[in-house]
């Protein structure tokens, strides 16, 4: 399969340039090792996996031997599969100053990032990965926007097709797990059972020891029948048959594996009456259809859940932007004690973006006018819209904005 080019080939060079080691992080399967072995390929650099049984077993019983034969600049693969070379890792930075010695990846986990903190503080950058972007699917995995603006979009929207729902739906399904891009239904639902059994429920017990693995799965499909809303930990545990408490437990597994991230909502010490209830949103929504038993595009489109859907999906491909961007960006949303809300708010660069996000190509002017309750935060209300399947940009007004879904 040809290969696809990622929004975070930019970052991670970046800081390789910068960093003595750079990690790359995500769920299982969203292409960390694809990537850094396709940057890695005319470098020279040494390519070791720690799948390899025998590779692991000679890391974790002498690293230091295992570098002498296995000599930086090196990349590493599933490196929390031998924590022993951490330590290693840190002598060997310490005697160079040379930058990007070590690429390492990971399946994100609470252990790995604790051991690679403790052990290279100060040297080492971590990057988290997620499954493809609608972007990068299209080819376009440097057009990242940084600029939130009607006019920024509109220039965009001349390189772009004019949006349509059933593409829109169909991203949404499928997901974007690279290993999918070629199945048929059959072959995707036989892959998405193996991705939870052999990935989650496996590191669900090994990496986090669960042990009522019928009770994570249950809990599994309970997130994805709650995305999109405010997290209630009560009503995911009575879904799933567990308490309170475990669901708690098992949103910090899910969220450390990659699996889902908590929106939290925007707050500061100008407004009041603010909640502070995050809301669960899946990192790729191929996964979520999957787990709600959705099996097509058309009758997710088509079902009561459909709103919610799009709201996760639009809130994963800006978060993925975001993620992989030069400017730092500040994603959350607004919701008061008097149930107003927006369901998105960007602060870049000190300036505040408000979105709404709608399933319809022609929403009604009066949703923008929460906007409003964000000038009494102090900051300024830069621009804004209406995320929805409008086909091309549109003003609302001199501010507001009617913004087509795939141009994100």
């Amino acid at each position: 399969m040809e290969y696809i080019h990622r929004s975070l080939e930019r970052k991670f060079l970046k800081m390789s340039s910068s960093f003595k080691v750079v990690m790359l992080t995500g769920a299982r399967q969203v292409g960390k090792s694809t990537m850094l072995k396709h940057l890695a390929k005319y470098s020279g650099r040494v390519y070791v996996s720690m799948d390899d049984l025998n590779l692991r077993e000679l890391a974790q019983r002498d690293p230091k031997l295992f570098f002498q034969i296995y000599q930086p600049p090196i990349l590493i693969d599933e490196v929390q599969k031998a924590p022993a070379l951490f330590e290693e890792i840190k002598l060997l930075c310490d005697e160079s100053d040379e930058r990007g010695r070590f690429w390492l990846t990971g399946s994100q986990s609470k252990r790995l990032m604790r051991q690679a903190g403790d052990s290279l503080a100060g040297r080492i950058c971590i990057l988290k990965m997620f499954s493809l972007s609608a972007k990068e699917l299209a080819g376009k995995a440097d057009d990242i926007p940084d600029n939130y603006t009607f006019s920024s979009f509109l220039q965009r929207s001349k390189n772009y097709p004019e949006n349509n729902i059933l593409q829109v739906y169909d991203r949404i399904w499928k997901g974007g797990m690279p290993d999918m891009l070629s199945m048929d239904t059959e072959l995707r639902l036989a892959y998405w059972n193996s991705y939870i059994d052999t990935y989650l429920i496996r590191d669900a017990v090994d990496d986090n020891g669960i042990q009522d693995t019928e009770g994570f799965r249950k809990f599994l499909r309970a997130c994805a029948a709650f995305s999109a809303e405010l997290l209630n930990y009560n009503d995911l545990g009575n879904a799933a048959g567990v308490s309170a408490v475990t669901a708690k437990e098992w949103i910090k597994v899910l969220q450390s594996m990659g699996i889902i991230f908590l929106l939290e909502p925007f707050y500061n010490n100008e407004l009041k009456r603010m909640i502070k209830t995050p809301k669960l949103y899946f990192c790729d929504t191929g996964l979520c259809s999957f787990l709600s038993s959705w099996t097509s595009r058309d009758t997710l489109m088509n079902g009561a859940a459909s709103g919610h859907y799009l709201e996760n999906y639009v809130v994963s491909e800006i978060l993925k932007n975001t993620s992989y961007g030069e400017k730092t960006v500040s994603l959350n949303f607004y919701r008061d004690t008097n149930q107003k809300e927006i369901d998105l708010v960007l602060e870049i660069e000190g300036g505040l973006y408000a979105f709404e996000i709608k399933r319809t190509a022609s929403p009604e002017r009066k949703l923008i006018r929460t906007f409003s309750l964000l000038e009494k935060s102090g900051k300024e209300l830069k621009a804004g819209g209406i995320i929805c399947m409008a086909e091309k940009p549109f003003p609302m007004d001199s501010s507001n904005f009617l913004l087509p879904v795939n141009l994100l």
